[in-house]
C-alpha cells in the first residue's frame, strides 16, 4: 500500500515519531547530565579588595584546587581563582602545566594577605607560605600591584 497525500510522511505506527523524539531527547538530556561535571559553570564569587572588585572561581575540593587554572590560556583582568582550605597551614603552589603569569596572595581567615608572590608559568619550584593560612588567591600577574594591593590589606566577601 503506497501512502495517501494525508498519510504522507506518517508512520504505519501511531505515535511513533513522538516517542522516537522523546527518546531522542532523553538521550540528549542524559549526556548533557553526564557531562555536566566538567562542562557545568564554576562557583564564582565576587570579593573586594581596597575597592576594587574581582570574580574568582571558588576551588574547595581537593580535585578542584589540584587543577586550579592549569591549561588556561587566558584570563580575564578582573578574574582569578580561591583556593579554600579546610584549615589554616601552611600551603605550597607551583605553576605545573600553568600558561597563564599569575600573582599569588596567601590569606588568613580573617581574610588578610600575608604574602604575595609573582609567579612564573610552568615553573615547578613550590612557593611555599611562610604563614599558616586558609586561602590562596591567583590572579593574573601584577593585578595586586596595578590595584595597590598589598600585604596586610583585607579580602572582603569571603567564604
Amino acid at each position: 500500500m503506497s501512502p495517501t497525500k494525508e498519510s504522507a510522511g506518517k508512520s504505519s505506527f501511531p505515535g511513533f515519531r513522538s516517542r522516537a523524539a522523546q527518546g531522542f531527547t532523553l538521550i540528549i538530556f542524559l549526556l548533557f547530565t553526564a557531562m555536566g561535571g566538567s562542562c557545568a559553570e564554576e562557583e564564582t564569587l565576587e570579593i573586594r579588595i581596597k575597592g576594587k572588585t574581582f570574580y574568582v572561581e571558588v576551588a574547595d575540593s581537593r580535585e578542584e584546587r589540584s587543577r586550579g587554572l592549569m591549561f588556561r590560556e587566558t584570563l580575564p583582568d578582573d578574574r582569578g581563582m580561591l583556593f579554600v582550605f579546610p584549615h589554616d597551614q601552611t600551603l605550597s603552589f607551583w605553576m605545573k602545566n600553568t600558561e597563564i603569569p599569575l600573582s599569588l596572595a596567601y590569606i588568613s581567615k580573617d581574610g588578610t594577605i600575608k604574602e604575595i608572590h609573582n609567579l612564573v608559568p610552568h615553573n615547578e619550584q613550590p612557593v611555599q607560605s611562610s604563614h599558616s593560612v586558609r586561602y590562596a588567591l591567583e590572579l593574573k600577574r601584577g593585578a595586586f600591584a596595578e590595584a595597590g594591593i598589598v600585604i596586610g590589606d583585607r579580602i572582603e566577601g569571603l567564604p
